[in-house]
């Protein structure tokens, strides 16, 4: 039932504590995913019930991620250790590079810089 929780366990470093970010879909609230959650240290991150907007950047990034960077490729013999390279090379673009119109056509990293000076 927990199949990629389990596979995302047996890839964590013995520091790594990554906030895991759900939905509030039933299987999000089952007893066996909260004991595993809490047996592992992890951290659980759920959007608020009745407000939508709490995950609508993250459903946002990865409509973009799956469009842009998963769709239209073959994945079927590539090894997570393989898809891994190409993803952190999306990911990079995707934050140093491609540019936001709503950012004023900048990158989010450069938008977050700049933001440093501001505050």
């Amino acid at each position: 039932m927990n199949t990629m929780l389990d596979q995302a366990l047996d890839i964590l470093q013995k520091d790594e504590r990554p906030i895991v970010h759900t939905d509030r879909g039933a299987h999000y609230r089952w007893q066996g995913w909260i004991e595993q959650m809490n047996n592992n240290n992890l951290i659980r991150s759920m959007s608020k019930k009745g407000c939508s907007p709490d995950n609508a950047a993250c459903e946002g990034f990865f409509g973009r991620l799956k469009n842009e960077f998963f769709y239209g490729e073959s994945w079927m013999d590539v090894s997570v250790g393989a898809f891994i390279e190409p993803l952190d090379e999306y990911l990079e673009w995707y934050n140093n590079q491609r540019i936001k119109l709503s950012l004023g056509g900048i990158s989010i990293m450069k938008y977050w810089k700049s933001m440093e000076f501001a505050a």
